[in-house]
């Protein structure tokens, strides 16, 4: 009985980190070395946001911003040190993923609207991952797609 407590607590805190992983930091809870290396190479960067994200199994901050003179948002990503990771592109308007992933979408949903579509592509090897902001029967999803198609990470907004 005390294991079945310890294995629902362990289960309550695995949820629970979940959930934050999703959250958008406002720039004030950005860590200091991502945004000092996001100043460092952008020094005009204005509407700063990030969320936690994991990409290629590692733990990373996707930074939006503009930039004073664009209109156009920006983002990045980079490791919790501060280090660079990879530029990433909007391409919710195109239709880039392979035909798999609707078909996965599909499946794991029924009916779903994409409102975002963020390609990442490894700096470290091949492949790309696709982070998507899905609405699917009212609720908002967070989900990544791997180069193949298949859903590899997929949470309640």
């Amino acid at each position: 009985m005390r294991n079945h407590f310890l294995n629902l607590g362990f289960l309550i805190l695995a949820l629970s980190s979940a959930a934050v992983d999703a959250e958008i930091l406002s720039k004030d809870a950005i860590p200091s070395q991502v945004l000092d290396q996001l100043y460092k190479r952008h020094p005009n960067a204005i509407d700063v946001s990030a969320e936690k994200k994991t990409h290629f199994k590692r733990e990373l901050f996707e930074v939006s911003f503009k930039e004073e003179k664009d209109k156009e948002k920006i983002i990045e990503l980079y490791r919790p040190t501060g280090r660079f990771f990879v530029n990433a592109d909007d391409v919710t308007a195109s239709n880039m993923m392979p035909a798999a992933a609707y078909d996965n979408l599909k499946a794991a949903f029924d009916t779903y609207t994409i409102k975002e579509a963020i390609l990442v592509v490894n700096p470290n090897g091949i492949g790309e991952e696709y982070d998507l902001t899905v609405t699917a029967s009212g609720n908002d999803w967070s989900v990544i797609i791997d180069r193949t198609g298949s859903i590899a990470q997929k949470e309640r907004d």
